[in-house]
């Protein structure tokens, strides 16, 4: 199913109708700031299941995660104040951080460090669907096993297919990763240069 959404002033009936699919353990395709994105509700154990089966990917790389805001951050991550202060900074934006989560977090979603990486995009539609659902969403980006990169709802629709339960169609995305910081221990790592600046750091 393809949802028109607009990125600006997204509609509340349209973003509880994707809701209610992601409530059930549907996947969904969406627009962040960076790529769209594949993701389901980080609650519900099959529906990720189900995407580390999509994306053929091994379960010992967990997936990021999408949070509303930073109160919503240090529910499921330990935030130290200068990883706040850090965050507060640079968030929303195209910034992946990793932090060691809390015990909300589900065991699929830890490394073996217990560290997971959390987002929160400048993008309006992410926003509601987080806020609506009130859990966090997975954040993978809608590409092939080759890496190829999709730029274009319409064309995500049509190669995922039913494999997917709904598709945001959100307008043009930056088509750029976001940039990977760990915040452990306060001290930060770059481990992927992408879009957010990091010479702020």
């Amino acid at each position: 199913m393809l949802f028109s959404i607009n990125p600006e002033n997204p509609h509340q009936r349209l973003i509880e109708r994707v809701v209610d699919i992601l409530k059930a353990g549907g996947l969904i395709a969406y627009p962040t700031d960076t790529y769209y994105g594949i993701g389901c509700d980080i609650m519900n154990k099959r529906a990720i299941e189900k995407i580390y089966q999509l994306k053929q990917r091994n379960k010992n790389q967990p997936f990021s995660f999408i949070c509303a805001d930073l109160k919503n951050i240090s529910r499921y991550a330990k935030v130290s104040n200068y990883a706040y202060k850090t965050m507060r900074r640079l968030l929303p934006g195209p910034y992946t951080f990793i932090l060691t989560g809390s015990k909300l977090v589900p065991k699929i979603m830890l490394t073996k460090r217990k560290t997971a990486g959390i987002r929160v995009p400048a993008n309006n539609i992410c926003h509601a669907l987080v806020e609506s659902l009130g859990n966090p969403i997975i954040s993978t980006s809608a590409t092939l096993p080759d890496g190829e990169v999709f730029h274009d709802a319409s064309l995500i629709h049509d190669h995922f297919g039913p494999r997917l339960d709904a598709v945001i169609d959100g307008g043009p995305v930056a088509g750029m990763p976001s940039s990977v910081v760990s915040l452990e221990d306060d001290v930060p790592e770059i481990i992927r240069e992408g879009l957010g600046d990091v010479s702020l750091l």
